[in-house]
């Protein structure tokens, strides 16, 4: 086939595919050889193929056989037209395929070749770089995982609530009026700014909590005496040194007395103090740590 006649077809090929063919145009196209126009439509799917791939943010891992066909194809293509020179457009054609001139759109044709070959040895050099050297291959980059703060135990918080608040005040337990609890010790700690506390404790019994439980009560200056605010609910399922977080459920300004109760599962609003198991009375102003 000659240069003209290829510029003519190529013509045809994008002229269907951007804007569609008059029926004169239609038969033109018919008159080529079935082969020859599908390898030059090949050639186009080719390049759009390349075009679009090169517009995409991530890159997923191409199948074998694709890879094969693309790096075959593009290898192909080079050594066929590199090094070309590329005729000008000629208005004349044979006579079998004799139409009215058509410059601009040869030379749109002729445009369209030389994109064409440039888009081969782009997508040509890609894929030898991608398959043949894997050191230089695109991979697709994960997210490195944020490392997992360790979860601090309630007595590293106690601790650093310690070392941290202006204004933490500290009350010690003492005995309440149930006589099988009588080896208590332990304390409070609280700050106001930070609405935080803990409760340490040594010597409280274990509780059965299905049907019972302990439950903090905090004395405020600023609080009827009538209804103290509560602190929280907890179990004790195991002897020795327990340190339990406050709830406080009202924000409590001035903390002077810390009453531990024990009341039925689940706690109650109002308490009857009928069972308290330890109580611990503020002995210390605020001040930096303690």
């Amino acid at each position: 086939m000659t240069d003209n006649n290829k510029n003519t077809l190529l013509d045809l090929l994008t002229k269907r595919a951007i804007s569609g063919l008059d029926a004169d145009e239609q038969r033109q196209l018919d008159e080529f050889d079935d082969k020859t126009a599908q390898a030059e439509l090949d050639s186009l799917e080719v390049v759009a193929a390349a075009i679009g791939m090169a517009g995409l943010s991530e890159i997923e891992p191409m199948p074998a056989h694709l890879r094969t066909r693309i790096a075959e194809d593009a290898k192909a293509h080079v050594a066929a037209n590199v090094g070309r020179s590329w005729p000008k457009p000629n208005k004349r054609v044979p006579s079998s395929y004799a139409e009215p001139a058509r410059t601009s759109s040869n030379w749109f044709g002729w445009l369209g070749w030389a994109a064409a070959a440039a888009a081969c040895i782009a997508l040509g050099f890609n894929v030898y770089v991608t398959r043949f050297s894997p050191a230089n291959s695109i991979a697709k980059v994960e997210p490195t995982p944020a490392a997992s703060p360790k979860a601090s135990t309630p007595a590293e918080q106690r601790d650093e609530l310690m070392r941290t608040a202006p204004d933490l005040i500290k009350a010690s337990w003492a005995a309440g009026n149930q006589k099988d609890i009588k080896q208590l010790s332990g304390d409070v700690v609280w700050s106001d700014s930070k609405q935080a506390g803990y409760m340490r404790f040594t010597g409280l019994p274990v509780n059965d909590a299905t049907t019972t439980c302990y439950q903090l009560w905090i004395f405020d200056k600023t609080q009827d005496k009538a209804t103290p605010i509560d602190g929280g609910v907890f179990d004790v399922s195991k002897d020795g040194e327990i340190i339990v977080p406050i709830t406080a459920k009202l924000n409590a300004v001035k903390p002077e007395m810390f009453a531990l109760t024990i009341e039925k599962h689940g706690g109650v609003v109002v308490s009857k103090r009928e069972k308290i198991a330890a109580l611990a009375k503020v002995e210390t102003q605020p001040s930096q740590g303690a």
